[in-house]
C-alpha cells in the first residue's frame, strides 16, 4: 500500500506532467489526502488509483464533465463508454468518408465547383442521401402513364435503392460519389424518363428486344466471338451476325426480320445503349455489396453499329 506522496513522487508513479497533476487535482478529479506543513500537496493510494483511472478514461477520450459524473455521482460507466463508443464511431466514419473524398480529389484534380460537390456529397447524411435518390426517381418517373404496370415499375424501381452502409470502404464512397453526380445530370435523367416511358406507353412501338436473360446471355456471348474475332460493325462478316440476332429477336415477338422491324431496333437502341445506364447498375452493386455487373454496353454498341451498317 502507497504511504503519503508528494506531487513529484506521484508524477514519476504515473508518468504523468506534474501539471497535469496539479490540475486534476484543483477540478476535483483526484483530490489529495492532504497538505504538509508546508502546505504541499500530499497523495495517498487511493488516490494513485484514481488517477491512474482517470488517465485511462482521458485517453479513451471522455473529458473531464463526465468524467467526474463517472466518479462522483455514480453515473454507469458502462453506458458512458457506450456512448461514446458510438459517438466515436460516428467520427470514424466521417472521418473515412473525408479521406475518401481527399483520395478521389488527388485522383481527379477537380475544379473547384467540382470539388464543391463532391464535399456536399461526402458530407450528406443518410437521411440527405435519401432524398437525392428519390428526388432523382420523382423526376424519372414523372411522365409515365397512370397504369398498375406503371406503378409496379417504378415502386420495383425505387425498391433497389443505394444503400451506403454505416462503415463504407474507399471503394463504396467513390461509387457513392460517382452515383451521385450520376443521378444529377439533367440528360441522364431525361434518357431514363424516355426509356421508362416508351416500356410502358401502350401507344409506342413494341417491344423489340427479348428480356430474358438467357436471350441477353445468347447475344452478348454471340456479339462477343465476332468481336474477338477482329469483325469490325462493317465488315461483310458482321451483316451475317446481324441476321442471326434480329432473325432470332423478330422470331420471339412473331415479327419478320424486314426493314420496319430493323427500324424500331435502331431506334430503340440508340436509346437504350447508354453506357451510364449500365454503370449505375455497376455503381449500385458497389455500394449495396451486390455480385458485379459485368460491362456489355461495347458490345450492344458494336452490335447497333453493325446492325446500321448492313440494314
Amino acid at each position: 500500500m502507497l504511504s503519503d506522496v508528494n506531487i513529484g513522487e506521484l508524477s514519476r508513479l504515473t508518468g504523468l506532467p506534474v501539471k497535469t497533476i496539479r490540475y486534476y487535482s484543483d477540478v476535483g478529479l483526484v483530490p489529495e489526502a492532504e497538505r504538509s506543513r508546508a502546505n504541499y500537496r500530499r497523495y495517498d493510494h487511493g488516490a494513485l488509483v484514481r488517477l491512474e483511472f482517470v488517465r485511462t478514461l482521458r485517453e479513451l477520450g471522455l473529458d473531464i464533465a463526465t468524467i467526474r459524473r463517472v466518479l462522483d455521482n455514480g453515473v454507469d460507466l458502462a453506458s458512458v463508454a457506450a456512448a461514446h463508443a458510438e459517438a466515436i464511431g460516428v467520427q470514424i466514419r466521417v472521418l473515412r468518408l473525408r479521406r475518401a473524398a481527399l483520395r478521389a480529389v488527388a485522383r481527379r484534380d477537380p475544379s473547384p465547383s467540382e470539388l464543391e460537390r463532391m464535399t456536399r456529397i461526402t458530407q450528406a447524411s443518410a437521411d440527405e442521401r435519401r432524398r437525392i435518390v428519390e428526388e432523382f426517381f420523382d423526376t424519372v418517373f414523372a411522365d409515365l402513364p397512370a397504369s398498375e404496370e406503371a406503378t409496379k415499375f417504378a415502386g420495383m424501381m425505387r425498391s433497389a435503392t443505394p444503400d451506403l452502409p454505416d462503415d463504407p470502404t474507399d471503394e463504396q464512397v467513390d461509387a457513392w460519389i460517382e452515383l451521385a453526380s450520376l443521378l444529377r445530370a439533367p440528360d441522364f435523367r431525361a434518357r431514363l424518363r424516355e426509356m421508362s416511358r416508351r416500356s410502358l406507353d401502350s401507344s409506342a412501338p413494341p417491344r423489340s428486344v427479348p428480356t430474358e436473360m438467357s436471350d441477353i446471355s445468347w447475344f452478348t456471348d454471340h456479339v462477343a466471338a465476332a468481336m474477338d474475332r477482329g469483325v469490325t460493325p462493317e465488315d461483310p462478316a458482321a451483316a451475317e451476325v446481324v441476321s442471326e440476332v434480329t432473325g432470332r429477336w423478330a422470331a420471339a415477338f412473331d415479327r419478320a426480320d424486314d426493314p420496319a422491324y430493323r427500324a424500331e431496333l435502331i431506334d430503340g437502341l440508340e436509346l437504350a445503349v447508354d453506357p451510364r445506364a449500365e454503370r449505375y447498375w455497376q455503381l449500385m452493386a458497389v455500394i449495396n455489396g451486390w455480385p458485379p455487373v459485368p460491362t456489355t454496353t461495347h458490345r450492344w454498341s458494336w452490335f447497333l453499329s453493325a446492325l446500321k451498317a448492313h440494314s
